[in-house]
Formats: structure tokens, sequence, C-alpha cells
């Protein structure tokens, strides 16, 4: 494959506009006519994709329907399909344009769960950044291409244009949520939007019940929850949790108090906030969903004192970064309920803005740390302490981003620098 024609990551055609783009080839001196920038994202109100029984139409027309031609000419159709599986997901662009029989059968859930089912699905980051003029935008990072380097999606909805202290969560490993958030001009929304993998498609879901931004969100049981958070009469006690089989949300019992959190994390079966109460005070609370109650963590816990942004959970442990760049991890022990140092790079990229860690999320069974210039590092914590190995799969050079930043910095551009919002993995 040329190398010099990269077609987007999420299919226009299909999922965010109906606008034509034009593609210009690089290197070259002509202009190929396909379609022009997306600039609008096209949201269709839809039942849930994870409701399993409601079939697509893309699962009733995949190929296996009587009287049609094969998928490819002289194989049995079952055969065609598990050959077409094992393309790269990179490349299932390409398979969409070569016919409607092979655009309906990536349209269905039934291609993409096979995929699942076999071990072939591929992992993907998904990064939503926030600029100086506070527009948000997203960029996906493909660990397997020979780039490294993360790419620029199209235009995300525009209800999360210019939206700030919106909650971000995924489901099924394919289905990737925004709910709430505040908008400058309307305030706080109950919106919610979910992109698929499967479909490259935006697509509407049910509203919240309640109006709420700057909100702690979760997924438990392959149900989404959400709980505390502000709202244009203050702070919120009020939680719920939206269901996918039943496509809706419902009440679930109130916090102890309001709570506007700044982190959480799912750990051993229960969900941990920890953020600012009414009084301005740090507050933790624990939610227990087999019983559906609220408790308040003592403030002299030991997991909780020591518990900070960004953390993530891997293999039922919980991890934390232990410095502001997130070159060194610490892991919370439950048998001696304490923290304890459990990697170390031993190569510290400072303490700049660019360089803090945003986030950190679970990839492929290794901790995957993300800072906001978009460089990425990745440990394999179930390695010992004497074989664990840090390595970058995206985002600059070291010395490349520490002169970008110090650049900027005397070229008084503080105000242009990105911040990332949140950082997910999908699937497909």
């Amino acid at each position: 494959m040329d190398r010099r024609t990269q077609a987007p990551l999420v299919d226009s055609s299909s999922c965010l506009c109906r606008a034509e783009r034009a593609v210009a080839i690089t290197g070259a001196g002509r202009h190929v006519p396909r379609s022009r920038i997306c600039v609008q994202s096209s949201l269709r109100a839809s039942i849930h994709p994870l409701n399993e029984n409601r079939r697509s139409l893309g699962d009733r027309r995949s190929g296996v329907c009587r009287g049609q031609l094969p998928l490819l000419p002289g194989l049995p159709d079952d055969l065609a399909i598990a050959c077409l599986i094992r393309v790269p997901r990179a490349e299932h662009w390409k398979l969409r344009l070569v016919c409607r029989k092979w655009l309906r059968l990536l349209a269905g859930n039934y291609f993409y769960g096979l995929r699942g089912r076999l071990g072939l699905a591929e992992q993907w980051l998904y990064a939503f950044k926030c600029d100086g003029d506070r527009r948000v935008s997203w960029d996906v990072l493909d660990p397997a291409a020979r780039s490294g380097a993360w790419r620029a999606l199209p235009p995300v909805p525009n209800e999360y244009a210019v939206a700030a202290g919106f909650g971000c969560a995924v489901i099924g490993g394919c289905h990737l949520y925004l709910l709430g958030g505040r908008d400058p001009r309307r305030g706080a929304m109950r919106r919610v939007v979910f992109y698929s993998a499967r479909t490259n498609r935006w697509d509407r879901a049910p509203d919240m019940l309640r109006r709420r931004h700057c909100f702690g969100v979760c997924v438990m049981g392959n149900r989404l929850y959400v709980a505390g958070g502000q709202s244009g009469g203050g702070g919120l006690r009020s939680a719920e949790v939206f269901d996918p089989a039943k496509n809706r949300w419902s009440f679930v019992s109130d916090m102890a108090g309001a709570l506007v959190p700044f982190v959480s994390a799912v750990h051993g079966g229960r969900w941990y906030l920890k953020g600012l109460g009414a009084e301005r005070q740090v507050l933790s609370q624990v939610y227990t969903p087999e019983t559906d109650a609220w408790s308040t963590v003592p403030a002299l816990d030991s997991m909780v004192t020591g518990w900070r942004s960004p953390s993530a959970c891997l293999d039922g442990r919980l991890y934390a970064a232990d410095c502001k760049d997130g070159c060194r991890l610490r892991a919370y022990d439950e048998s001696s309920d304490a923290w304890s140092g459990y990697a170390d790079s031993t190569r510290h990229l400072g303490s700049s803005h660019a360089l803090e860690a945003a986030a950190m999320v679970a990839f492929r069974g290794k901790l995957c740390v993300v800072r906001n210039d978009m460089s990425v590092s990745v440990v394999d914590v179930a390695a010992g302490a004497a074989s664990q190995r840090w390595q970058t799969i995206g985002g600059k050079g070291q010395i490349k981003s520490f002169l970008t930043n110090l650049v900027s910095s005397v070229a008084g551009r503080g105000r242009a620098k990105n911040r990332i919002l949140h950082c997910q993995v999908l699937e497909a």
C-alpha cells in the first residue's frame, strides 16, 4: 500500500458527516477529489447497539442470506469471513469500499464480535484534549502503525466542541460515551452521545435524569454510573445508572453528601470517589452496587490518603502516579493496607505542564501513562521489579518534546498548550 495516501480513521461517509471531502496526496502535485473536510458531526438517535435482542441491518444482510452472490467468489461465506476478520483494523475502511455486501458485513455486530471471540480484536488509544481556545478535539493512536504517532480525528459532536467538565467512559470495550458537561451558553447538560468503534458512528443515547458537570463516572457490571458533580443550583448528591440492555437511566441511592470528584476508580467491586464537599473540604465516599449504598471513607484510611490522580486498576490492583510526570508509579497493597513504590523509569522528564501525566489506562495488559504533550509511556507492571521495561509508543521523543516546550515558553505561547481531558481504550 502506498503510505502517502492516508484515509481518515473515522469513516466520515458513514459516521460523522455527509459533506464532500478533498484529500491531497502528499508529495504529489495533483488533487484527488473525494470529499470535503468534516465540519459538523451528524448524530442519529438509535437503540444502544449492545442490545443482543436487536439484530442490526448488517447482521441480517451480512452475506449469509440465501440467493445472493458470495462474499468471495469461489469460497463459502464462512470461509470468506474467516479470511476477512484477519485483515488489520487500520485497513477496514478499504473493505467497506469494495461492495455493499462487505459494507453490510462490517456494519454489523457479528463481524467484530467474531474478531473478539477469536482474539483478533485490536486495541487503539483515544484521547480527548482541550486547546488554549477551549475547543475540544480527539485523536487516536494505533500502536501497530509504523509511524507510532497520534492522528487527528474529525470533529466531536457539536454539543461537546466547547464543553467543559463532561464525563467519558467505555461500555463493552467498543462504545465510548460522552456525558453531561457544561456548555458556555446553555450551562449544565443532560446530553449523552456515544461512538462505536465497530460502526465508526456517533449516535444519541437517552439523556441523563439530572443536568450535571464535573461529576464522577464509572462502569461496573456493564452498567454506566454517574454521581455527584455540579449543576445550576450547586453541588449534587444524586447518582444515576444507565443500563444499555434496557436503554434507560434510573436513580440509585443518593450520596452521603454533595461531592465534586476529582479522582475515582473501581476497586474490589466498589466505586471509590475523592473530591471536594460542600464546604470545600476533601471527602471520600464509596459505593457498593450489590447493596445500593454509599458510605463515607474515614479521613485516615490508608488507601484514600495516598491516592492521587491519575490512577488505574489492572488485574485487581490499584496503581497511581507517584510524581508529576508519571515516570514513577506506586501500588496499593491490600494485605498491608499501604501504598508502596512499584515501578520507576529512572528517567524523569520534568514538572512542566506539557510533561504532566494527565491520564493512566490499562492497555494490552500493561499500564499506559499519557501526558499533556501526547507522549505515551507503557510499562509491564506484571513483570518483576528487575525486569520492568518502560517503552514509548506514541508522541514526541524526549529531546524533541523538551525543545518544543522550551521554545513555546520563550515565545510566550502558553495559552496554546493542550490539556488531556480523557483517555480511553477501544477494541474492534
